[in-house]
């Protein structure tokens, strides 16, 4: 069975409350990264001759996510059939557009597709383009566009700070085929950290991580 792209909403209390699954995959997904320096001309001054003034490093941005999904109703696509692309668009809009008045924001979203995507973060545009319609007006087909920006609690990002040695905390999606002591010594140069970064993770289990897993890699000196 094939995979299929899947959108959840993630509650207050960090679980998937509400799950969208694509109808049909994306073609592409594109994935972004962004460092920020600042080149204020008050803080760093460019010497006469200078080509370009002296930036310095700001920080990292927060990640991008992008892509299109098609939902089609003409019946077509087994899968989903008999959904209308209305009643399809009402169960997006609620899994990451939609307001949720107990926490005063729409929610952030887990976005998976099989072992290599996963990304947690708030949908910041959806443009839908229906490009097929009955003979009454009634669309049968739409294409909507989904851009995401990274979501980290603030836990996460006190992790991501923190400086050290050896020595920023990294992080790392846990792949089909790793291993936590593989890892630990890609980081460490030094397996027998495993335990350690096991009860940071809060794992209870080094040989049963899902594909997808975020882990945190904190300083040594922690």
């Amino acid at each position: 069975m094939v995979d299929k792209l899947k959108i959840e909403s993630i509650a207050a209390s960090g679980n998937a409350a509400t799950t969208f699954v694509a109808m049909l995959n994306p073609n592409s997904i594109k994935h972004g990264f962004g460092i920020g320096y600042t080149d204020d001309p008050c803080k760093h001054q460019q010497a006469q001759g200078d080509i370009a003034p002296t930036v310095q490093f700001q920080g990292y941005q927060s990640e991008k996510l992008d892509f299109e999904i098609m939902i089609d109703a003409t019946g077509v696509v087994e899968y989903k059939k008999g959904k209308s692309v209305q009643d399809q668009l009402t169960l997006l809009k609620k899994v990451a557009y939609a307001y949720n008045g107990k926490q005063h924001e729409p929610n952030p979203v887990k976005i998976s597709w099989g072992t290599t995507l996963s990304f947690r973060g708030r949908l910041t545009s959806m443009a839908v383009a229906y490009v097929l319609f009955d003979s009454s007006g009634v669309p049968l087909r739409a294409t909507v566009s989904l851009s995401f920006t990274q979501f980290l609690t603030e836990k996460e990002k006190e992790a991501l700070a923190k400086k050290s040695s050896p020595d920023l905390t990294h992080h790392v999606i846990f792949k089909a085929g790793d291993t936590l002591p593989g890892l630990c010594h890609q980081i460490y140069n030094d397996s027998s950290y495993y335990p350690k970064v096991a009860a940071f993770n809060k794992l209870p289990s080094i040989r049963n991580i899902n594909p997808g897993t975020r882990l945190y890699f904190p300083p040594l000196s922690q």
